[in-house]
């Protein structure tokens, strides 16, 4: 046996190749308070409980009084009515999932379900569709970025279980029009789901500083149920969301239950029944630490970054702000002059992460960020490190792909891809070393997201399928 500070020295020589988690200079997948107290609370926490088992909260009654409690504090910061209830998920997907999953089976009458969600919405409402055959129907969207009512209104039907809003949408940042999208699905007794498990744990203090905040919550008539993750703004350890709804009774699909087989009578609240009590406890103890207050002062930093970042770009003049944003997201595109993959390669380069978003429905590729409250202080160096990037870029020119391999791709059958399509893509396009080396990816992503960005969705999607299953092999 390898004593201990062994293998902790390997996983930090191991660590030291990943995005860095604190600091602020990460615009995605992780969220930084920036407070080094708050995260050891929230460390201490999970490692005590990483032990724990949730499945059964008769026997682990503190998680139970944990989740009720952050369940309770939820509610009441939501507007919560009385006889709502909630539940603690491993994230934001898994709430995604449990809310299309609930509204499917309280409609068991329902042959072919169909749920209305705007072409803004969360992809994990259309992992929701796949798991559970519900039927996405994509609405469009204005020139706002918000979710057409008119169009929601028309493509309500009989078969319609759920009807969709975001609080805000990732892409874009924007909160749909969740009063009207809720009056819609009232009228015809269906459930309203609103995906707020970015946006949900920053925007009631954004009211309480003053800010112009649409409504979304259970405030609105018509809104049955909420995600918030905890783990984004909430900032608790990976991965703790909750899926709050307005009464039990339209909870309680979510439950399943089976005494089919000789074992213990299962019982699950959520997707999943073993599950660790670690994430639980880490966020009710940075909940406790942080408090109220707490999180109206990292509410306020994480805003003030913000707007500077929305008025340094607009100092940039090969920059635009896509939407002004209603929360901690930003998303940023490119004129002519350079393109955004570019940019995000020479911020990498800076030592800052930013996230490429692909080209959509006419739109062209994007910049995405996930402002945190320890960007604040860093704002001036993000700044600089954009203008330094964009003009890099402008000088490199717009990235462009070989027109041998995008013929390539065109004549590729994303529902037919093979292996030695995808091989002869690699090859094609640089990717694979020797063949005992495997996927040799460049430090450099743009050349590779352009790629991707002239392919079709489906053929997208059947590539990084590929890319995954390549990079998914035992060692």
């Amino acid at each position: 046996m390898s004593p201990a500070p062994d293998v902790l020295a390997r996983l930090r020589e191991r660590q030291a190749a990943d995005l860095p988690v604190h600091g602020g200079r990460t615009l995605a997948y992780v969220y930084d308070s920036g407070l080094a107290e708050v995260d050891r609370v929230g460390r201490e926490a999970v490692a005590a409980y990483a032990g724990s088992n949730g499945l059964d909260p008769t026997a682990f009654p503190s998680l139970l009084t944990m989740e009720n409690e952050l369940v309770g504090f939820a509610l009441r910061l939501l507007d919560g009515p009385d006889g709502a209830v909630g539940t603690v998920t491993s994230g934001g997907t898994e709430s995604v999932l449990l809310a299309v999953q609930a509204a499917r089976d309280a409609r068991p009458d329902v042959a072919r379900p169909r749920m209305v969600l705007p072409s803004t919405a969360h992809a994990a409402f259309h992992k929701a569709a796949h798991y559970f055959g519900v039927e996405p129907v994509l609405v469009p969207v204005g020139p706002d970025f918000r979710a057409d009512v008119a169009a929601t209104e028309a493509a309500l039907d009989d078969s319609t279980v759920l009807v969709v809003a975001s609080a805000p949408s990732y892409a874009h940042g924007v909160v749909d029009p969740v009063t009207e999208l809720a009056a819609l699905a009232a009228a015809r007794g269906v459930r309203c789901h609103v995906d707020a498990c970015i946006g949900g744990w920053v925007l009631p203090w954004a009211a309480r500083l003053g800010r112009a905040v649409p409504p979304w919550t259970f405030a609105v008539e018509g809104v049955t149920s909420v995600s918030v993750d905890l783990h984004k703004y909430g900032y608790a350890p990976k991965g703790t969301s909750l899926l709050l709804h307005r009464t039990a009774e339209l909870r309680r699909p979510q439950f399943f239950a089976s005494a089919a087989w000789p074992g213990y009578t299962m019982l699950n609240s959520t997707m999943q029944s073993t599950k660790s009590g670690g994430p639980l406890a880490g966020a009710w103890a940075v909940l406790q630490a942080l408090g109220d207050a707490g999180y109206e002062r990292l509410t306020a930093d994480v805003l003030s970054a913000v707007d500077a970042i929305v008025a340094g770009v607009a100092t940039v003049p090969e920059l635009r702000v896509v939407a002004p944003p209603d929360s901690t997201l930003v998303a940023l595109a490119t004129d002519a002059r350079c393109d955004a993959f570019t940019v995000c390669d020479e911020m990498a380069a800076r030592g800052w992460y930013v996230q490429p978003q692909m080209s959509h429905a006419g739109e062209p590729p994007t910049i995405h960020l996930s402002v945190s409250a320890a960007t604040l202080p860093h704002v001036d160096e993000l700044l600089s490190a954009l203008r330094a990037s964009v003009a890099a870029a402008v000088a490199a020119g717009p990235v462009a792909v070989d027109p041998g391999v995008v013929d390539f791709i065109r004549a590729l059958d994303p529902a037919t891809l093979s292996d030695a399509d995808f091989d002869g893509l690699l090859a094609a396009s640089g990717l694979v070393g020797e063949a005992s080396e495997g996927l040799a990816l460049p430090e450099r992503m743009a050349e590779v997201n352009a790629l991707l960005d002239l392919a079709s969705p489906p053929m997208r999607e059947a590539l990084l399928v590929a890319f995954l299953d390549r990079l998914s092999r035992p060692a």
